[in-house]
């Protein structure tokens, strides 16, 4: 069965930086969308950042456009999330995500994605 772990979520203060991975395990198809998508509380789940996992392709969200970099390493099947310039808004549990590939546009919606991990706390205070 797929299995995702985040880490790397901590405390920080605004403009400070962080950097979360993702990996994950029980991948049996071959191409497939990882995402970080985060939830603070009483709000929706909101995407964050995506790859396409065998062409690389990455797909941003507005707010963290610019601050926010995903990047892979396929030998170890982990996505990482380098984050900088964090903003208390940024504040949220971040989750690691994954579904098929698609013909689609760039899945955003947490409805598409069949395969979380448990989070990890992100905290930027002001």
């Amino acid at each position: 069965q797929v299995q995702l772990v985040e880490s790397g979520g901590g405390l920080v203060q605004a403009g400070d930086s962080l950097r979360l991975s993702c990996t994950a395990s029980g991948l049996t198809y071959s191409s497939y969308v990882r995402a970080w998508f985060r939830q603070a509380p009483g709000k929706q789940r909101e995407f964050v950042a995506g790859i396409l996992w065998n062409s690389g392709a990455t797909n941003y969200a507005d707010s963290v456009k610019g601050r926010f970099t995903l990047t892979r390493d396929s030998a170890k099947t982990t996505v990482y999330l380098e984050m900088i310039s964090l903003k208390p808004e940024d504040t949220a549990v971040y989750y690691c995500a994954t579904r098929r590939s698609s013909s689609l546009k760039f899945p955003k919606s947490a409805e598409m994605y069949d395969h979380w991990g448990q989070g990890t706390q992100v905290t930027v205070s002001s």
